[in-house]
């Protein structure tokens, strides 16, 4: 699998993991499964953008900063296991930082989970998910994914 020439298509890049901000690591991987730590929509090492889902973020936009997301959590892969061995995606695990009364989680996460389908199809690429809305993240980002594949 050409995870590369899969993102091109869709006129995506895999980016360079993003060093951690605090007392952890971006990827853990045991046996055949890795895990990424939590992945901010971060490009050139700044926020794509901050603020709240459904007030200052549309969740359109919001959509594409998943997707940034997740692109960080291949590359976060990548610092464990070439993400061209990813032969499963498990699970993607989504957090919204929404307004109050926002109710449109799986519709934001969906531009992470959109994008592995496009790589892995149906059969590999679909996974278990979780899309739930939160209070606050990080450093103000609308968005937040972590990632579980499994690798050969």
């Amino acid at each position: 699998m050409d995870v590369r020439a899969k993102l091109a298509e869709i006129g995506l890049t895999l980016p360079v993991a993003a060093l951690p901000v605090a007392a952890y690591v971006p990827s853990v991987r045991t046996g055949n499964l890795v895990f990424t730590a939590g992945q901010l929509p971060v490009v050139d090492g700044k926020m794509a953008e901050t603020g709240k889902v459904g007030g200052t973020v549309t969740p359109e936009r919001a959509k594409e900063l998943a997707t940034i997301c997740i692109l960080n959590a291949l590359a976060a892969v990548e610092l464990v296991a070439p993400v061209d061995s990813i032969v499963r995606v498990v699970q993607v695990r989504g957090f919204v930082n929404g307004v109050a009364g926002f109710i449109g989680h799986p519709g934001v996460v969906n531009g992470a989970s959109e994008t592995l389908i496009h790589i892995w199809g149906d059969a590999n690429g679909k996974h278990a998910r979780t899309a739930i809305g939160v209070a606050e993240l990080p450093l103000d980002a609308p968005v937040e994914i972590e990632l579980v594949v499994e690798v050969k």
